[in-house]
């Protein structure tokens, strides 16, 4: 049984009778023509809204792929860094092995080098300390001959260095000093490669991924 629907006023009349308001009635039948417009008008509805939801996808894709390129980039940049650390440290445990063989064979040319640059520093101070930790005797020979070939006529003194091993001297003239350490110029030279790739990563230029970017 179909049950009666309950009747209500939508019609609305003002005080003259005329119609102010009434429903709107749903058209249950159309001409071809009309049905033609409005399939014509749907399909392009349903167009439109496929387009905005394709060019979303793709938006989402590119920004997918740009924030994966980034990582990707972020890594290999790491790796990179690491790469230039591992070779920092094996350059210099190379250079140190170097070095340590050519001290152990030729101890005294640190000194030598030193006297010849620095002759001008006391050239005209009458005395010249030069604390080493190898033989004095010898030291003081191989310190005499370089004072002669430089022109020094002041007096050496050679004194051992306690505690110093190898290569080390210091050089004391009165007015001013020298001291060479091999152990602490290696430090120091370590400490200076790895300020410099500290740097270079903070300093790094960064990727530019929009895409109004040049990368």
């Amino acid at each position: 049984m179909t049950e009666a629907r309950k009747f209500s006023f939508d019609t609305v009349f003002d005080g003259g009778g005329e119609v102010v308001s009434a429903p709107v009635r749903m058209k249950r039948a159309y001409t071809a023509d009309e049905a033609d417009v409005l399939r014509q008008e749907a399909c392009r509805e349903g167009e439109a809204a496929a387009l905005a939801s394709l060019q979303g996808l793709q938006a989402q894709a590119l920004a997918d792929l740009a924030e994966t390129a980034r990582a990707g980039l972020a890594a290999l940049a790491q790796v990179a860094h690491n790469h230039r650390v591992h070779a920092a440290g094996l350059a210099m445990a190379a250079g140190k092995a170097i070095a340590d063989a050519a001290l152990e064979r030729f101890p005294q040319a640190p000194l030598e080098a030193a006297l010849e640059s620095l002759s001008r520093e006391f050239t005209e101070q009458p005395r010249l300390i030069l604390r080493t930790p190898l033989e004095p005797a010898l030291m003081s020979e191989i310190a005499e001959q370089i004072a002669a070939d430089i022109g020094y006529a002041g007096q050496i003194v050679v004194k051992p260095e306690a505690g110093e091993t190898g290569a080390a001297f210091s050089l004391d003239w009165g007015d001013g000093s020298a001291v060479f350490n091999p152990e602490s110029t290696a430090a120091r030279i370590a400490d200076v490669i790895a300020s410099a790739l500290a740097a270079e990563r903070l300093h790094a230029d960064p990727i530019d991924l929009s895409p109004d970017g040049e990368a």
